[in-house]
């Protein structure tokens, strides 16, 4: 399943979300978590161990200019504690018109603006996760985790609440 920003998530440990709580005997609950090395995707693998999930960590390298954030995941994945930490690759190109992925766009300095941004790289989202679901199937992970930002849905289409729940819908189905 993956979890998003439209659900809560308690701050307490073991706050009753782990669906591993419900059995009588602890077997830890296989789990995805998509770790890019940023603040969120930390804090979501952080909290899927605090959780009692044994987590299996994956990178994407899609040509990023954040490059540092991929070794900043290697560490964090075993920092943190997951079973194993997986980087792959994709192909960079179809990302053309990102300032994320395009050198030919500037990253922007100030602050935010109106419409989907121009570090929105398109249809990220929606390929980590099917990435993400595919390597879950493999290793009969019961639980997918994203680490996407509440405040980022105001642009990122592929962050706000809807597109989560419908991704959701899609895994349930595979």
């Amino acid at each position: 399943h993956a979890e998003g920003p439209d659900r809560e998530v308690s701050r307490q440990p073991g706050g009753g979300e782990r669906e591993a709580a419900a059995r009588t005997e602890f077997t830890a609950l296989n789990a995805v978590v998509l770790l890019s090395g940023g603040l969120d995707s930390a804090t979501t693998l952080a909290w899927a161990v605090r959780e009692g999930f044994a987590c299996y960590a994956l990178s994407v390298n899609y040509g990023q200019r954040h490059a540092a954030e991929i070794a900043a995941a290697t560490r964090l994945a075993q920092a943190l504690g997951a079973r194993a930490h997986r980087v792959t690759r994709i192909d960079a190109s179809i990302f053309e018109g990102s300032a994320l992925t395009d050198p030919a766009v500037a990253v922007p300095e100030g602050g935010g603006s109106i419409g989907i941004p121009v570090t929105y790289v398109p249809a990220r989202n929606t390929i980590l996760l099917s990435l993400a679901l595919g390597w879950a199937e493999v290793l009969d992970a019961q639980q997918i985790f994203i680490g996407a930002n509440a405040v980022d849905y105001s642009g990122y289409p592929d962050c706000r609440p809807e597109y989560i729940a419908a991704f959701q819908s899609m895994a349930d189905l595979a």
